[in-house]
Protein backbone atom coordinates (compact mmCIF):
# COMPACT_ATOMS: atom_id res chain seq x y z
CA UNK A 1 0.00 0.00 0.00
CA UNK A 2 2.90 2.38 1.01
CA UNK A 3 4.57 1.40 -2.60
CA UNK A 4 1.32 2.89 -4.21
CA UNK A 5 0.46 5.88 -2.55
CA UNK A 6 4.33 6.48 -3.29
CA UNK A 7 3.44 5.78 -6.75
CA UNK A 8 1.28 8.10 -7.21
CA UNK A 9 2.41 10.81 -5.73
CA UNK A 10 3.01 13.88 -8.11
CA UNK A 11 7.02 14.38 -7.47
CA UNK A 12 7.33 10.48 -8.23
CA UNK A 13 4.71 10.05 -11.24
CA UNK A 14 4.94 12.26 -14.41
CA UNK A 15 1.70 11.00 -15.90
CA UNK A 16 0.02 12.14 -12.74
CA UNK A 17 1.94 15.72 -12.41
CA UNK A 18 0.54 16.46 -15.79
CA UNK A 19 -2.97 16.08 -15.51
CA UNK A 20 -2.60 17.94 -12.37
CA UNK A 21 -1.38 21.02 -14.04
CA UNK A 22 -4.16 20.07 -16.78
CA UNK A 23 -6.65 20.45 -14.23
CA UNK A 24 -5.32 23.19 -12.06
CA UNK A 25 -4.84 25.54 -15.97
CA UNK A 26 -8.07 24.16 -17.23
CA UNK A 27 -9.87 25.39 -13.70
CA UNK A 28 -7.51 29.23 -13.65
CA UNK A 29 -9.02 29.26 -17.24
CA UNK A 30 -12.50 28.98 -16.18
CA UNK A 31 -12.40 31.08 -13.58
CA UNK A 32 -10.75 33.74 -15.54
CA UNK A 33 -13.21 33.40 -18.63
CA UNK A 34 -15.78 34.14 -15.73
CA UNK A 35 -14.08 37.27 -14.31
CA UNK A 36 -13.65 38.66 -17.60
CA UNK A 37 -16.74 38.39 -19.10
CA UNK A 38 -18.20 39.53 -14.97
CA UNK A 39 -21.67 39.63 -13.76
CA UNK A 40 -23.78 37.03 -16.14
CA UNK A 41 -27.63 38.20 -14.75
CA UNK A 42 -27.44 39.72 -11.32
CA UNK A 43 -30.73 39.36 -9.08
CA UNK A 44 -30.13 40.61 -6.06
CA UNK A 45 -27.44 42.21 -3.98
CA UNK A 46 -26.58 42.55 -0.13
CA UNK A 47 -23.98 44.61 1.72
CA UNK A 48 -21.97 43.35 4.50
CA UNK A 49 -20.48 45.32 8.07
CA UNK A 50 -17.22 45.61 5.93
CA UNK A 51 -19.19 47.22 3.32
CA UNK A 52 -18.27 44.19 0.85
CA UNK A 53 -20.87 43.85 -1.77
CA UNK A 54 -22.55 40.19 -2.46
CA UNK A 55 -24.29 39.95 -5.34
CA UNK A 56 -26.61 36.73 -6.46
CA UNK A 57 -25.82 35.81 -10.39
CA UNK A 58 -28.39 33.64 -11.78
CA UNK A 59 -26.48 32.67 -14.42
CA UNK A 60 -23.16 32.35 -12.96
CA UNK A 61 -24.89 30.56 -10.98
CA UNK A 62 -23.16 31.89 -7.75
CA UNK A 63 -22.27 34.33 -5.39
CA UNK A 64 -20.14 37.37 -6.23
CA UNK A 65 -18.37 39.68 -3.79
CA UNK A 66 -16.92 42.84 -4.49
CA UNK A 67 -14.19 44.39 -2.76
CA UNK A 68 -13.18 47.99 -3.91
CA UNK A 69 -14.85 47.83 -7.00
CA UNK A 70 -13.28 44.57 -7.90
CA UNK A 71 -15.26 41.14 -8.14
CA UNK A 72 -14.37 37.66 -7.15
CA UNK A 73 -16.09 34.91 -7.29
CA UNK A 74 -17.34 33.82 -3.54
CA UNK A 75 -19.53 30.71 -4.21
CA UNK A 76 -19.38 28.96 -8.02
CA UNK A 77 -22.76 26.59 -8.04
CA UNK A 78 -23.37 23.58 -10.74
CA UNK A 79 -25.04 24.20 -14.01
CA UNK A 80 -26.47 21.13 -12.80
CA UNK A 81 -30.37 21.61 -11.76
CA UNK A 82 -30.91 20.45 -8.04
CA UNK A 83 -27.82 21.40 -6.93
CA UNK A 84 -26.79 23.90 -4.58
CA UNK A 85 -27.33 27.89 -5.51
CA UNK A 86 -27.76 26.00 -9.30
CA UNK A 87 -31.27 28.83 -9.34
CA UNK A 88 -30.37 30.81 -6.81
CA UNK A 89 -32.32 34.12 -6.06
CA UNK A 90 -31.48 36.39 -3.09
CA UNK A 91 -29.33 36.86 -0.06
CA UNK A 92 -29.05 38.56 3.41
CA UNK A 93 -27.04 38.76 6.46
CA UNK A 94 -27.56 37.94 9.98
CA UNK A 95 -26.44 40.23 12.61
CA UNK A 96 -23.33 38.54 13.29
CA UNK A 97 -22.94 39.01 9.37
CA UNK A 98 -23.34 35.28 8.35
CA UNK A 99 -24.23 35.05 4.47
CA UNK A 100 -27.61 32.87 3.91
CA UNK A 101 -29.17 32.31 0.35
CA UNK A 102 -32.29 31.46 -1.62
CA UNK A 103 -32.09 28.73 -4.01
CA UNK A 104 -35.20 27.46 -6.67
CA UNK A 105 -33.22 24.77 -8.15
CA UNK A 106 -33.37 23.16 -4.67
CA UNK A 107 -36.12 24.54 -2.78
CA UNK A 108 -34.00 25.54 -0.25
CA UNK A 109 -32.37 28.27 1.58
CA UNK A 110 -28.94 28.38 2.43
CA UNK A 111 -26.16 29.22 5.47
CA UNK A 112 -22.75 30.12 4.57
CA UNK A 113 -20.52 29.33 7.92
CA UNK A 114 -18.12 29.32 5.87
CA UNK A 115 -16.73 30.59 1.98
CA UNK A 116 -17.95 27.76 -0.42
CA UNK A 117 -20.06 25.39 2.02
CA UNK A 118 -23.55 26.22 1.94
CA UNK A 119 -25.70 24.29 4.81
CA UNK A 120 -29.14 23.72 3.87
CA UNK A 121 -31.74 24.45 6.66
CA UNK A 122 -35.23 23.66 5.67
CA UNK A 123 -35.33 20.50 3.48
CA UNK A 124 -36.51 21.78 0.34
CA UNK A 125 -39.69 23.15 2.39
CA UNK A 126 -39.44 26.25 0.23
CA UNK A 127 -40.97 26.72 -3.63
CA UNK A 128 -39.46 29.71 -5.05
CA UNK A 129 -37.45 31.88 -1.73
CA UNK A 130 -37.48 35.42 -3.59
CA UNK A 131 -36.24 37.58 -1.22
CA UNK A 132 -35.06 37.31 2.64
CA UNK A 133 -34.82 39.09 5.79
CA UNK A 134 -34.25 39.25 9.69
CA UNK A 135 -35.82 40.38 12.41
CA UNK A 136 -33.83 41.89 15.48
CA UNK A 137 -33.92 38.50 17.08
CA UNK A 138 -32.43 36.35 14.47
CA UNK A 139 -35.52 34.78 12.79
CA UNK A 140 -35.51 34.59 9.43
CA UNK A 141 -38.41 35.24 7.15
CA UNK A 142 -38.68 34.52 3.48
CA UNK A 143 -40.52 35.33 0.69
CA UNK A 144 -42.07 32.40 -0.89
CA UNK A 145 -43.53 33.71 -4.46
CA UNK A 146 -44.72 29.86 -5.85
CA UNK A 147 -46.74 29.37 -2.66
CA UNK A 148 -47.86 32.84 -1.50
CA UNK A 149 -46.10 32.03 1.80
CA UNK A 150 -44.47 34.07 3.85
CA UNK A 151 -42.03 31.65 5.60
CA UNK A 152 -40.59 31.79 9.26
CA UNK A 153 -37.20 30.00 10.62
CA UNK A 154 -36.97 30.04 13.82
CA UNK A 155 -33.59 31.14 15.38
CA UNK A 156 -33.88 29.50 18.72
CA UNK A 157 -34.66 26.04 17.29
CA UNK A 158 -34.61 26.38 13.38
CA UNK A 159 -38.68 25.29 12.64
CA UNK A 160 -39.93 26.48 9.62
CA UNK A 161 -43.56 27.58 9.70
CA UNK A 162 -46.07 29.27 7.39
CA UNK A 163 -45.99 33.08 8.91
CA UNK A 164 -48.60 34.70 6.88
CA UNK A 165 -50.53 34.69 3.20
CA UNK A 166 -49.29 37.05 0.54
CA UNK A 167 -50.05 37.12 -2.98
CA UNK A 168 -46.92 36.88 -5.20
CA UNK A 169 -44.16 37.86 -2.94
CA UNK A 170 -41.70 40.01 -4.51
CA UNK A 171 -39.33 41.72 -2.01
CA UNK A 172 -39.45 41.62 2.17
CA UNK A 173 -37.59 43.84 4.92
CA UNK A 174 -38.18 44.34 8.41
CA UNK A 175 -38.13 47.59 9.94
CA UNK A 176 -36.98 49.33 13.48
CA UNK A 177 -40.37 47.57 15.21
CA UNK A 178 -39.69 44.48 13.64
CA UNK A 179 -43.04 44.86 11.72
CA UNK A 180 -42.61 43.00 8.02
CA UNK A 181 -43.02 44.48 4.93
CA UNK A 182 -43.76 42.54 1.92
CA UNK A 183 -43.83 43.76 -1.65
CA UNK A 184 -45.98 42.44 -4.51
CA UNK A 185 -47.69 42.68 -8.01
CA UNK A 186 -51.03 43.07 -6.58
CA UNK A 187 -53.50 45.57 -5.55
CA UNK A 188 -52.07 46.16 -2.39
CA UNK A 189 -48.78 46.60 -3.19
CA UNK A 190 -47.02 47.39 0.36
CA UNK A 191 -48.45 45.80 3.22
CA UNK A 192 -46.73 45.57 6.55
CA UNK A 193 -47.05 42.66 9.63
CA UNK A 194 -46.72 42.76 13.24
CA UNK A 195 -45.45 40.45 15.48
CA UNK A 196 -48.84 38.24 15.39
CA UNK A 197 -48.74 38.28 11.98
CA UNK A 198 -51.80 40.90 11.58
CA UNK A 199 -51.56 42.67 8.36
CA UNK A 200 -51.76 46.01 7.55
CA UNK A 201 -52.01 47.86 4.34
CA UNK A 202 -49.25 50.42 3.32
CA UNK A 203 -49.87 51.07 0.02
CA UNK A 204 -53.49 50.07 -1.05
CA UNK A 205 -53.21 50.57 -4.73
CA UNK A 206 -51.15 48.93 -8.26
CA UNK A 207 -49.19 52.24 -8.87
CA UNK A 208 -45.90 50.71 -9.87
CA UNK A 209 -45.49 48.16 -13.18
CA UNK A 210 -43.75 45.47 -11.86
CA UNK A 211 -41.51 45.38 -8.69
CA UNK A 212 -38.86 43.36 -7.60
CA UNK A 213 -36.76 43.38 -4.36
CA UNK A 214 -37.27 46.49 -1.26
CA UNK A 215 -34.64 47.89 1.09
CA UNK A 216 -35.79 50.26 4.27
CA UNK A 217 -33.21 52.99 5.70
CA UNK A 218 -32.37 53.60 8.86
CA UNK A 219 -35.82 55.82 8.94
CA UNK A 220 -38.00 52.82 7.73
CA UNK A 221 -38.10 54.13 4.45
CA UNK A 222 -38.34 51.43 1.67
CA UNK A 223 -36.64 51.78 -1.45
CA UNK A 224 -38.24 49.34 -4.41
CA UNK A 225 -37.12 48.40 -7.51
CA UNK A 226 -39.74 48.91 -10.41
CA UNK A 227 -38.15 46.71 -13.52
CA UNK A 228 -40.42 47.75 -15.78
CA UNK A 229 -40.99 51.58 -15.19
CA UNK A 230 -36.85 51.41 -14.85
CA UNK A 231 -37.46 53.84 -11.43
CA UNK A 232 -36.32 53.24 -7.94
CA UNK A 233 -39.49 54.29 -5.81
CA UNK A 234 -39.41 55.70 -2.10
CA UNK A 235 -42.35 55.17 -0.10
CA UNK A 236 -42.34 56.15 3.26
CA UNK A 237 -43.85 53.83 6.94
CA UNK A 238 -47.32 55.89 6.04
CA UNK A 239 -47.39 54.77 2.60
CA UNK A 240 -46.44 58.38 0.83
CA UNK A 241 -44.56 57.89 -2.81
CA UNK A 242 -41.94 59.46 -4.82
CA UNK A 243 -39.57 58.51 -7.51
CA UNK A 244 -35.85 58.60 -6.30
CA UNK A 245 -34.51 57.52 -9.82
CA UNK A 246 -36.42 57.09 -13.24
CA UNK A 247 -35.10 56.32 -16.45
CA UNK A 248 -31.69 55.58 -18.30
CA UNK A 249 -29.11 54.31 -17.74
CA UNK A 250 -31.38 51.58 -15.78
CA UNK A 251 -32.94 48.93 -17.90
CA UNK A 252 -34.27 46.91 -15.64
CA UNK A 253 -33.58 47.52 -12.03
CA UNK A 254 -34.46 44.53 -10.23
CA UNK A 255 -31.96 43.93 -6.65
CA UNK A 256 -31.21 46.62 -4.07
CA UNK A 257 -29.52 46.70 -1.12
CA UNK A 258 -28.45 49.82 1.55
CA UNK A 259 -25.17 50.71 2.09
CA UNK A 260 -24.82 53.98 4.28
CA UNK A 261 -26.03 56.63 2.71
CA UNK A 262 -25.95 55.10 -0.76
CA UNK A 263 -28.82 52.39 -2.26
CA UNK A 264 -26.63 49.19 -4.47
CA UNK A 265 -28.70 48.32 -7.11
CA UNK A 266 -28.80 45.38 -9.68
CA UNK A 267 -29.94 44.97 -13.31
CA UNK A 268 -29.48 42.33 -14.71
CA UNK A 269 -30.30 43.52 -18.29
CA UNK A 270 -27.47 45.31 -18.29
CA UNK A 271 -25.63 42.93 -16.42
CA UNK A 272 -24.20 45.68 -13.99
CA UNK A 273 -24.24 47.00 -10.60
CA UNK A 274 -25.07 50.70 -9.57
CA UNK A 275 -24.51 52.61 -6.55
CA UNK A 276 -26.80 55.59 -6.08
CA UNK A 277 -27.11 58.30 -2.98
CA UNK A 278 -30.04 58.15 -0.71
CA UNK A 279 -29.31 62.67 -0.44
CA UNK A 280 -27.77 65.06 -2.74
CA UNK A 281 -27.65 64.84 -6.84
CA UNK A 282 -29.25 61.75 -7.66
CA UNK A 283 -26.84 60.10 -10.05
CA UNK A 284 -25.80 56.55 -10.77
CA UNK A 285 -22.33 55.33 -10.64
CA UNK A 286 -21.00 52.27 -11.86
CA UNK A 287 -19.59 50.20 -8.94
CA UNK A 288 -17.83 47.47 -10.80
CA UNK A 289 -16.43 46.47 -15.09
Amino acid sequence: MNDWHDGMRCENNPRVLARAVGILLLGLFWSGNLLADGFQYPLAVGVDSNRTIYVVDRDLPGIWKVQDGKPSIYFQGSKKFRTPLNAVRCLAFDSKGVLYAGDSSTREVYRFDEPGKPVPLTKGEIGIPMALAFDSVGNLFVADTERHVIFKIAKADGAVTQWAKVQGPRGIAVDSKDRVLVISNSKQPLVRFNADAKQEVVIGEPIFQFINHMVLDGSDNAYICDGYAKTIWKAAPDGKTEKVFSGEPLKHPVGIALDKDRLIIADPHLKQIFSLPIEGEKKLKLISQ
